[in-house]
């Protein structure tokens, strides 16, 4: 299992998260490609032989569905269940939510075991590679995939419980469990690349906030965060923390300053904390 990241050379991941910010910036974004990267991060091992071999491992998946299956959405959803979660075992259970590989793309592929969203980027990648209308739905604690028109007829499935249909009432089920609240019909819309990007960095950092001996994965998940086109600007705030905690004080000092300087405009009461606790990272060096 990965753990903190092996050492490696500083240029070799600058030029990785270079890769990363600009396939995040381009006109159609590669999910596929972002997962990979986000997976190098947790292990340098996967090289671009390794993360080419994983595009090649969701072409092969793609090959094995029938071509434009009669029936529409419905029956691309039994396919992809039939061939990804009967055939190939493609699944999650709550053992998946304990483990950092069920957050990396690579090992889910090999394991056949991951997070609800990671499970619905391998259904979306090799369904879209089929050439099915597939889309990426952000649930309320549980993604899952659609086939066919969002705003027409379509099907929902869920990757994590092998591919199963869901109905209305079980999506209504879905969300209740997580937020206590009713469905609503924005909660089903579909997901941008780059939504699906960052909620899966923000699995990581939560799973790593729940483990402090793994802050330098936090630390990685953030910053990739940070190299996204659009994300909650708090968490420069929550990365300069961590960096304090770390025993990083100046560098965290400098990060609160800049972040204080950021806030003020709206909120001068909040600046003024922030900037104190730069002042007193900066006193831990005293």
């Amino acid at each position: 299992m990965p753990q903190e990241p092996e050492p490696e050379r500083e240029d070799a991941r600058a030029a990785r998260r270079q890769q990363f910010a600009e396939a995040a910036r381009a006109e159609r974004p590669d999910l596929a490609l972002l997962c990979l990267l986000i997976a190098a991060e947790a292990d340098p091992a996967l090289d671009e032989a390794g993360c080419d071999a994983a595009q090649i491992e969701l072409d092969r998946l793609a090959g094995l569905l029938p071509y434009a299956p009669a029936g529409g959405p419905g029956a691309w959803a039994r396919n992809l269940a039939e061939l990804l979660g009967t055939r190939c075992g493609f699944g999650g259970s709550p053992a998946d939510y304990r483990r950092l590989e069920s957050s990396l793309l690579h090992e889910v592929l090999r394991r056949r075991r991951g997070l609800p969203i990671l499970l619905s980027v391998v259904w979306m990648e090799v369904a879209r590679r089929a050439g099915a209308p597939v889309y990426g739905v952000a649930l309320p604690g549980h993604f899952v995939v659609g086939f066919g028109d969002p705003d027409g007829s379509h099907v929902l499935a869920d990757p994590f419980a092998g591919g199963r249909p869901l109905t209305d009432e079980d999506t209504e089920l879905l969300v209740a469990g997580a937020t206590g609240e009713p469905l609503s019909a924005q909660m089903t819309t579909p997901a941008d690349p780059l939504e699906i990007v960052l909620r899966m960095l923000n699995n990581i950092r939560a799973w790593a906030q729940a483990r402090p001996e793994h802050g330098a994965v936090q630390l990685w998940a953030l910053e990739l965060s940070l190299l996204l086109p659009s994300h909650p600007a708090r968490l420069r705030h929550e990365r300069a923390q961590l960096l304090v905690q770390r025993g990083e004080f100046l560098a965290g000092a400098a990060e609160l300053t800049e972040y204080a300087r950021v806030v003020e405009a709206v909120d001068p009461a909040g600046a003024l904390a922030i900037r104190r606790q730069a002042a007193a990272a900066r006193a831990m060096l005293n």
